[in-house]
C-alpha cells in the first residue's frame, strides 16, 4: 500500500479535526497534482487531503492486474470495491479527485445547497401552519456554502485514498492513456491488465453561442466555489441541474431567471410533472423564458448579459452570475482509446448490452457509455460490468430497473416507461393516478402539490411498466415501485401491502386499491347485495 504518512494525519486530516482551521497542506507536493479546491479554506484542504493527498506516491505496478479501472467516480469506486472483494488484483487510476464529480462538484454539494434552500422556504411558510416567523435575515448564503464544504470534507473520508488502499486497491493519480489492447500508461508506469473498465464520467457541455469565450460563465464545475450570494442569477438550461440550482438560489435570496430553448421545464419528464414544477417556480418568483433562442452573451460594465429571442421579440437577461446547465458530455480526456481498439460513440465509447466495448477485454460503465446519467445507475452498471468481465457473466444492462429523482421541491421521481414510450413499443397500458392532495400526511404537512401515477398492463397481476411520483418525498417513494418491478410484483401486491399511516408512501396503497376496484366484476356488487339480502332472512 502507498499512502500518506502518519505525520499528515496529525496535521488536521483526521475525522475529529475536520473543522480545525489550523489544517495546512503538506509542504511537499507532488508535481502536477491538484492540491487546492477553491475557496482554499480548512474544509477544502481536508477534502483534498482525503481525495487527492498532495504527497501521494503511486504504486509501482508489480505484475499484471485482473482489472484496471479508469476513473474514481461513482462507477469506478463501485467497480474497484466489488472486484477487490472478489479477491481480484485491482488498480484504479484517477486524474482529479477520488469520489469524482459526485463528491467534488455534483450530487453532494448540490443536494447540500438544495437542503438549505428547502429549510429556508419552510421557515417562510411558518404562518401557513399557524406559527409566527419573525426573521429579519432569513438566508445566510455564506453559511450554507460553508456547511456544504464541511459536509463534503467529512464524506470524503468514506471514499478516501486511504480507504481505497485499505480495500486492497492500488491507486494511481495521473493522466492514463492506452498503449495497447491490454495495457495503459500512467506517467512512467505501465499497467498491464486482463480486463479494464472505462468509467471516466462526463463534464458539463459548453455553451456555444457568440461571446461565450469573452464572459466568465459558471457550470456545475465551479458554481460551488462561490462564497457570496449573487444578487441576480441567470440559468441557461431547464434540465435537472438547471432546475435544482435555479430553485435553490432563488430560495436563498437570488433573483433568478431560467432560459431554455425547450418549450417547458424538464423535457425528459412527462407534461404533468413539468406543469407542477412550473407552477412552483412561479410561486418561488423564478422568471421563466421557455422556448427562448439564445443569441449572444456579453459583459456590459459589471453585468453579464444574455441576449435572446422569446415569443418573437428580442430580450435580455442581466445577472451577476450566469450558470450554464445545458447538459453533460462524456469525458474521455486523453485516454487514447483508439490504441486499445475501442470504438468511440460521440464523445464517449460504444458498448453492447453486456457493457463490453469493441475490445472484449475492455468494458465501460456510467456517463461515458450510457445516456442514463445518474450516480446510482453508474454504480449498478459498474457492478454488472465487473461480474461480466471477471466472472464470465451474461448480465444485461437493459434488464436493470433504474429509477431516478430530480431534487427540486416538489421532487419528481420516475421509473420505467412513460405512457408515450409504452405506446410506442406497442404495449396496451392503462394508467392510474392519485393526487397527493388526497393523502392525509401531505395535507397535514402542507405539501399537497403533486401526484402519483402508474402505467400497467391490464391483467390479474397489474404488471407495472412505469410510474411517476411528484411530491416532497417522491425520491424516497419511487424505490418501492422499483422494487416491485424488479421482483416481478404488480399493483395487486401494492394493494395487499400495509403502509404506515399517515405517510406519503400511502399513495402507493391507494394506487393498488384503485387497481383492485377496477378488476371487480361489474355484477359482483349486485350478486353480493342479493346474497346479503338472503342472509338477513335466515333465522
Amino acid at each position: 500500500m502507498r499512502r500518506r504518512g502518519d505525520a499528515d494525519k496529525e496535521r488536521g486530516l483526521t475525522p475529529e479535526l475536520l473543522a480545525d482551521d489550523r489544517t495546512e497542506l503538506p509542504d511537499k507536493q507532488a508535481p502536477g497534482f491538484a492540491t487546492t479546491l477553491l475557496p482554499d479554506d480548512h474544509h477544502n484542504r481536508a477534502f483534498v487531503a482525503n481525495a487527492r493527498p498532495p504527497n501521494w506516491v503511486n504504486a509501482s505496478a508489480p505484475g499484471r492486474y485482473n482489472l484496471v479501472v479508469v476513473g474514481a467516480g461513482a462507477a469506478g469506486l463501485a467497480a474497484a470495491a466489488h472486484a477487490a472483494a472478489l479477491g481480484a488484483k485491482v488498480a484504479i487510476v484517477e486524474r482529479h479527485f477520488v469520489g469524482g464529480d459526485l463528491l467534488a462538484t455534483g450530487t453532494v454539494p448540490s443536494k447540500s445547497l438544495t437542503a438549505a434552500a428547502r429549510r429556508a422556504q419552510d421557515v417562510r411558510r411558518c404562518p401557513s401552519v399557524g406559527l409566527a416567523a419573525e426573521v429579519t435575515n432569513l438566508t445566510d448564503f455564506r453559511g450554507a456554502m460553508e456547511r456544504m464544504r464541511r459536509l463534503r470534507a467529512g464524506m470524503s473520508l468514506r471514499t478516501s485514498a486511504d480507504h481505497l488502499t485499505d480495500q486492497g486497491v492500488d491507486l494511481y493519480f495521473g493522466d492514463p492513456r492506452f498503449v495497447s489492447r491490454t495495457a495503459m500508461q500512467v506517467g512512467d508506469v505501465r499497467l498491464d491488465f486482463n480486463y479494464a473498465l472505462i468509467a471516466t464520467g462526463a463534464r458539463p457541455a459548453p455553451l456555444e453561442v457568440p461571446g461565450h469565450a469573452d464572459v466568465l460563465l459558471h457550470t456545475s464545475d465551479n458554481i460551488f466555489t462561490l462564497t457570496e450570494r449573487p444578487a441576480r442569477l441567470v440559468v441557461l438550461g431547464a434540465g435537472p441541474v438547471g432546475c435544482e440550482l435555479a430553485q435553490a438560489f432563488a430560495r436563498l435570496g437570488s433573483e433568478v431567471s431560467i432560459l431554455s430553448q425547450e418549450p417547458r421545464l424538464l423535457p425528459q419528464e412527462d407534461l404533468e410533472s413539468a406543469a407542477v414544477l412550473s407552477a412552483q417556480f412561479e410561486s418561488d418568483g423564478i422568471k421563466m423564458f421557455l422556448g427562448a433562442e439564445i443569441k449572444r452573451v456579453e459583459a456590459q460594465g459589471g453585468d453579464k448579459v444574455v441576449l435572446f429571442d422569446f415569443e418573437g421579440k428580442g430580450h435580455e437577461a442581466r445577472g451577476d452570475v450566469i450558470l450554464v446547465a445545458v447538459g453533460r458530455r462524456p469525458d474521455l480526456g486523453s485516454l487514447n482509446v483508439e490504441a486499445a481498439g475501442v470504438v468511440r460513440q460521440g464523445d464517449g465509447v460504444q458498448v453492447d448490452d453486456l457493457l463490453r466495448t469493441s475490445n472484449r477485454r475492455i468494458f465501460a460503465a456510467g456517463d461515458v457509455a450510457s445516456p442514463i446519467r445518474f450516480v446510482h445507475a453508474a454504480e449498478a452498471q459498474a457492478r454488472l460490468a465487473v461480474a461480466n468481465a471477471l466472472l464470465f457473466g451474461r448480465k444485461r444492462a437493459s434488464k436493470l430497473i433504474i429509477p431516478h429523482a430530480i431534487y427540486t421541491d416538489p421532487e419528481i421521481a420516475h421509473v420505467g416507461l412513460h405512457e408515450a414510450e409504452a405506446l410506442q413499443r406497442g404495449l396496451a397500458v392503462e394508467t392510474l393516478r392519485v393526487p397527493l392532495g388526497e393523502i392525509d400526511r401531505a395535507v397535514i404537512d402542507g405539501h399537497a402539490r403533486g401526484f402519483a401515477q402508474v402505467h400497467y398492463v391490464p391483467g390479474w397481476l397489474g404488471s407495472i411498466v412505469g410510474a411517476t411520483v411528484v411530491g416532497r418525498h417522491a425520491g424516497e417513494i419511487i424505490g418501492e415501485i422499483a422494487l416491485a418491478m424488479t421482483a416481478g410484483l404488480g399493483l395487486r401486491h401494492l394493494s395487499r401491502t400495509v403502509h404506515p399511516y399517515p405517510t406519503e408512501s400511502e399513495i402507493l396503497k391507494r394506487l393498488g386499491d384503485a387497481f383492485a376496484r377496477s378488476r371487480r366484476h361489474p355484477k359482483l356488487k349486485e350478486y353480493l347485495s342479493h346474497w346479503f339480502w338472503l342472509e338477513r332472512l335466515l333465522p
